[in-house]
């Protein structure tokens, strides 16, 4: 829902143009004869349906009722209000050290949305997923506020109908015209391309005078933690392997695991990211290596589901079989 962004100015600015068109044509009626002006005024009213009336009423009713509990909530304790009318309460600090988005950064963040008489429309929680989005592609409200948390933060937005879904509200969905909204939004992690690619070179420059770390020319570092038994099939690109694995970021967080699943994987060595492709190779079965994979070998810029831009992983990867594949590609 989130991503739905509402373009209010266009919207009014092309209603606006079709009332003048439509004024310009009713004064034209009128100059020809004042029987086919009458008529032209009868047909202008036919398009004011009881729908419309209602609809119209409704908006009216809710900008009402959402600007005063917005000036009532501006007077209650801890809730600033900025410049465009955005409400803020901070709930809880996270670390000091947390990172500030800036409108183009990747946020991921848990959330929950309630209209003003607490009903709640929408909710990352509910679904057991964080919600992850590029920060200028959402509603304004979110769009200002997000920038005034830094990772770990807490917060609770009241958003007037301007920075939100206006007029329209979400047609066929939750939120009327006009409606007022409340967020509390948790800031888990900004992502930023050019942060993250710093962030993966300092570490990796740091990981690379640890013992036991070797480099490669392509930048790819790789650490044996035990080796199986000599004479262990080595892969070539052109194999398939099963492996067991875990991957994780370079701040702990474990975003895949095949031992987690409790099977194996399985695939083409070809068909994997470069690191893998490069890594694995330099393998025995039986043996097992932590790799240390820079951005370019990895997901690169775009990244990929709960990786990054430009993020450094790191793999811990046992090789449990090797199979040559036929020429044709199938595993002999």
């Amino acid at each position: 829902m989130l991503s739905r962004v509402l373009l209010a100015a266009g919207a009014a600015a092309f209603a606006a143009s079709c009332g003048q068109g439509a004024d310009e044509d009713v004064a034209v009626a009128e100059e020809i004869t004042e029987n086919e002006g009458a008529a032209t005024d009868a047909e202008g009213d036919s398009d004011e349906t009881p729908g419309a009336a209602e609809a119209d009423k409704l908006a009216a009713e809710n900008l009402a009722a959402s600007l005063a509990f917005l000036e009532e909530n501006a007077q209650r304790e801890g809730v600033t209000t900025t410049a465009s009318g955005l409400q803020y309460m901070v709930i809880e600090e996270g670390p000091a050290d947390g990172a500030a988005p800036v409108s183009t950064d990747i946020v991921q963040v848990h959330y929950v949305g309630t209209l003003r008489d607490g009903v709640e429309f929408d909710s990352s929680r509910a679904r057991g997923a964080a919600a992850t989005f590029p920060l200028n592609q959402v509603i304004a409200g979110w769009t200002e506020g997000v920038q005034l948390m830094n990772e770990g933060d807490q917060f609770r937005f009241f958003l007037p109908p301007d920075l939100a879904y206006g007029e329209s509200g979400t047609p066929g969905g939750p939120i009327g015209p006009n409606e007022a909204l409340i967020f509390e939004v948790e800031l888990i992690k900004v992502q930023s391309p050019e942060r993250n690619l710093k962030a993966a070179q300092d570490f990796l420059a740091e990981n690379a005078k640890k013992d036991g770390v070797q480099t490669t020319g392509s930048g790819l570092q790789y650490q044996v933690i035990t080796e199986g038994e000599e004479g262990g099939a080595s892969p070539d690109e052109d194999d398939v392997v099963k492996v067991d694995y875990v991957g994780t970021l370079i701040n702990g967080t474990e975003f895949d695991s095949s031992v987690a699943r409790g099977q194996p994987a399985v695939f083409p060595l070809n068909r994997v990211i470069d690191g893998w492709t490069e890594g694995v190779q330099l393998m025995s079965v039986g043996d097992k290596y932590r790799f240390f994979i820079p951005p370019e070998l990895g997901y690169g810029v775009r990244g990929g589901g709960s990786i990054g831009p430009n993020e450094a992983l790191i793999f811990e990867v046992e090789l449990l079989e090797v199979t040559e594949r036929s020429e044709g590609g199938a595993a002999e």
